[in-house]
């Protein structure tokens, strides 16, 4: 089966790819490509297609990587029904449970004036049963 993909060229920190159509089972630095179709410069976001070979693979079944099938449809390059578009990315927390935003709010003390709670201290006591410990059967 053939892919197309990306290849990367170009210096340290300026990448620079080719468009190419290769064996998907191949490395795209492998160097055993069928076919160079065109370049991306995605710092100058500058596209170069030969189109009518990439309608060609296309139509012979050919699956593009995600990132070129966003290159193709800014190109206007109709694609066959089979081509999937790439699910759309959502950022999710590693840890969402940790974030302070998730943590249960605390409540801000409420000023109250002390003769309130020295009630509600001693009814706490009296409304609690105390536990009675659990008898263990005879053997």
């Amino acid at each position: 089966m053939l892919a197309i993909r990306l290849q990367r060229n170009g210096r340290a920190h300026y990448p620079v790819y080719r468009i190419i159509v290769q064996e998907a089972q191949r490395h795209p630095l492998s160097g055993r490509i069928v076919a160079e179709v065109g370049s991306y410069n995605p710092h100058t976001k500058e596209v170069v297609l030969d189109k009518e070979t990439v309608k060609k693979y296309l139509s012979n079944g050919a699956q593009p990587s995600t990132r070129v099938i966003r290159i193709l449809k800014a190109e206007k390059i109709t694609l066959p029904k089979w081509v999937k578009d790439a699910p759309k990315k959502s950022a999710k927390a590693k840890h969402a449970d940790k974030l302070r935003k998730n943590q249960p709010k605390e409540e801000a003390p409420a000023e109250a004036p002390a003769a309130e709670e020295a009630p509600a201290a001693e009814e706490a006591p009296a409304e609690a049963p105390a536990e009675q410990p659990a008898e263990t059967p005879a053997e």
